[in-house]
């Protein structure tokens, strides 16, 4: 159960990352705005800030919660419908914050530092969303530390991240705009943002409903 939990989640991890990508390449195309990425931006996310997480993910300790759940379907996909609709939901999620960057970057500072934000943003979310994808439950629930390859994973990802926006000869490498303290701050609490938000969900609504239930099987 445990093995097959992690593979799940690592698949979660990757497609949720790749659909907020593509969703921000097609709004851009459909509102007629300029790209929002290099295909350098999204080469440095999908090699370098992408594999890390889903590794840490994939070594993630067996969870007491799993011995209560019932028992899996063995003819049940692994891409069910209510597993892609969480991906699609968190990818969505992702989009939004990401384009909200873009168009900061747009509105008077021009398309290639949007695009320098929006490429800084997604790669900053997925880096975050690792987190979510350790388990469906709340982050505080299974553990904020007891994932010590998670933490790795982030802090690797987040100094590579850094080192593009901020290092001159990396910054012409990766095709990317100088940034001040503004853009910074902006770039870190919209990428912030969607982990608060599902946790947030899942601390006031999941939480709340099992020890519901919890309640009623002791009544």
């Amino acid at each position: 159960r445990s093995i097959y939990s992690n593979i799940k989640n690592a698949i979660r991890f990757l497609l949720s990352g790749n659909t907020a990508g593509i969703l921000s390449v097609l709004y851009a195309s459909l509102f007629a705005l300029p790209v929002p990425f290099a295909p350098v931006h999204l080469l440095f996310i999908n090699l370098l800030t992408d594999s890390l997480p889903a590794i840490a993910i994939g070594v993630e300790q067996t969870k007491n919660d799993l011995i209560n759940e019932k028992p899996r379907n063995i003819d049940e996909p692994i891409l069910s419908k209510d597993f892609l609709k969480g991906i699609l939901s968190e990818g969505i999620l992702i989009t939004i914050f990401t384009m909200i960057a873009f168009h900061i970057g747009l509105k008077g500072y021009g398309e290639n530092l949007a695009a320098t934000m929006a490429f800084a943003t997604l790669c900053l979310s997925r880096l975050f969303h690792g987190f979510n994808c350790r388990s469906n439950s709340s982050i505080f629930k299974i553990g904020l530390f007891s994932n010590k390859y998670t933490w790795i994973a982030f802090s690797t990802g987040f100094l590579l991240l850094n080192l593009v926006l901020a290092f001159d000869p990396l910054k012409e490498l990766f095709e990317v705009s100088p940034l001040n303290i503004e853009h910074f701050i902006y770039i870190y609490i919209l990428a912030a943002l969607p982990t608060i938000i599902i946790q947030a969900y899942r601390f006031v609504f999941k939480e709340k409903l099992n020890l519901s239930h919890s309640l009623a099987k002791g009544i």
